[in-house]
């Protein structure tokens, strides 16, 4: 309306290092560490897809750099997941890294599911693949267990 610059971008979730501990990933992580509970919503079944940090700084910058004044770009991860899925996976690969004997898993605890919590947030990034050529370098894998690392430095003194 008023001829603003302006540039829209929306991602799915993020993760890698850095990320405030509270948020599902470094809480897991640092819970994990410290023999604390791993709170599940509901059954686990709710599917989030996932970006490392470092594409979706890629694409912000791609985005910035690309001129098209008005445009909205959806930046997503292609790494679409259940919960529960997720929360063993950063079992296995932390119970690994800290060279556990037995299993986290007896960790996870079921909580009530919050008020309206969508079963699935997902993102259509074929707009930003299609006009500006990116798309997600980090393996779902290689960029958790690159998390896993950081947070093991951080919280495992």
């Amino acid at each position: 309306t008023y001829s603003l610059p302006i540039l829209i971008s929306n991602c799915s979730n993020n993760y890698g290092p850095n990320q405030f501990h509270e948020k599902l990933i470094p809480l897991f992580i640092k819970n994990i560490i410290e023999n604390k509970p791993l709170p599940v919503y509901g059954n686990g079944n709710n599917i989030r897809d996932w970006i490392y940090v470092k594409d979706h700084i890629k694409a912000i910058d791609m985005i910035l750099h690309s001129n098209k004044i008005g445009e909205t770009y959806n930046i997503g991860g292609d790494n679409e997941i259940r919960n529960i899925d997720l929360v063993n996976q950063i079992i296995q690969l932390t119970d690994d890294k800290l060279s556990r004997g037995k299993s986290s898993k007896n960790l996870i605890s079921y909580v009530e599911d919050r008020l309206g919590h969508d079963y699935r947030y997902a993102i259509n990034n074929q707009k930003i693949i299609n006009e500006l050529g990116w798309k997600p370098e980090y393996n779902f894998h290689k960029g958790l267990n690159e998390t896993i690392d950081w947070y093991i430095k951080k919280f495992n003194t």
